[in-house]
């Protein structure tokens, strides 16, 4: 019986469908609940010790499509115009989720320090059942994930740019704008549904001919430049917000070879130095 419910969540029968990651996350629970049920004589035995829950996959085989930094530029280029540009360089600048800037509020970003703070994530609820499509607001998905980073002087002058945009949007909205205070939002203010920001930017990515890409595909792409560019494993993880470096260095592991090499290299240079 629970491997009739694995398939189901795996095929999204009456929901969308699950990773495998995540229902196997859900045999672990399960499993917990019934080893308590047995310990305290409520069960004989464990149901879930015959189920086979489907394998998580690991960290190295979900690697997403990557941009190159000459790809990354042409679509800031490109779509420097458009309402949320802003919102796609502060991304592909940083490598936060899209829900982290999607929650990001107007106190959390020191212009003048060229700093933000990462304190809530915009979450989007998926129950098609019901048919609710809500937003709420959550904390990020690590301890880790509330941090403080740097911005670089280009991402706080779209920032600035973004900001003044908005204020005037706001003055010609009067009474109509919902204060939120949101970096990012919608013409009245209201927070920006994480499907409608995906869509743009996949919008955005075909009409200029790109090569695909989602925004979380953005996230990776710079922490892909950012380990190819010699940044410590450290730094790249902190700024992500992983709750360990080995996280960061699993999914990152297709750059390792090309790091690899340059290790290879740099101390051979210094051997033949003394040679």
């Amino acid at each position: 019986m629970q491997n009739a419910l694995y398939s189901e969540l795996l095929a999204g029968e009456t929901r969308r469908a699950l990773s495998p990651r995540t229902v196997s996350y859900i045999q672990t629970i399960l499993h917990r609940v019934f080893r308590d049920a047995v310990r305290w004589n409520l069960l004989i035995r464990n149901p879930c010790d015959l189920a086979d829950p489907p394998r998580a996959r690991p960290a190295e085989q979900v690697r997403e499509r990557t941009w190159t930094s000459s790809d990354v530029a042409r679509v800031l280029r490109l779509t420097a115009s458009s309402r949320y540009s802003a919102l796609w360089r502060l991304i592909a600048a940083t490598g936060m989720r899209r829900g982290e800037a999607l929650g990001l509020g107007w106190d959390d970003v020191d212009l003048v320090a060229g700093r933000l703070s990462i304190n809530r994530t915009l979450v989007q609820s998926h129950d098609y059942a019901s048919g609710d499509t809500g937003l709420s607001w959550g904390t990020p998905k690590t301890a880790r994930g509330r941090r403080s980073i740097s911005l670089d002087p280009d991402t706080v002058a779209a920032l600035r740019a973004h900001r003044k945009a908005q204020l005037a949007e706001r003055l010609r909205a009067g009474d109509d704008y919902a204060v939120n205070d949101l970096v990012f939002c919608t013409g009245s203010g209201e927070p920006l549904h994480p499907k409608v920001a995906s869509n743009l930017f996949r919008k955005a990515v075909i009409q200029h001919a790109m090569p695909r890409l989602s925004v979380h595909g953005l996230r990776h792409t710079w922490a892909t430049l950012a380990l190819q560019a010699g940044v410590h494993p450290k730094i790249v993880q902190e700024r992500l917000g992983h709750s360990t470096i080995a996280i960061t260095l699993d999914i990152y592991s297709h750059v390792n070879p090309a790091m690899d090499a340059e290790a290879a290299n740099a101390v051979a240079a210094l051997i033949r130095e003394q040679s």
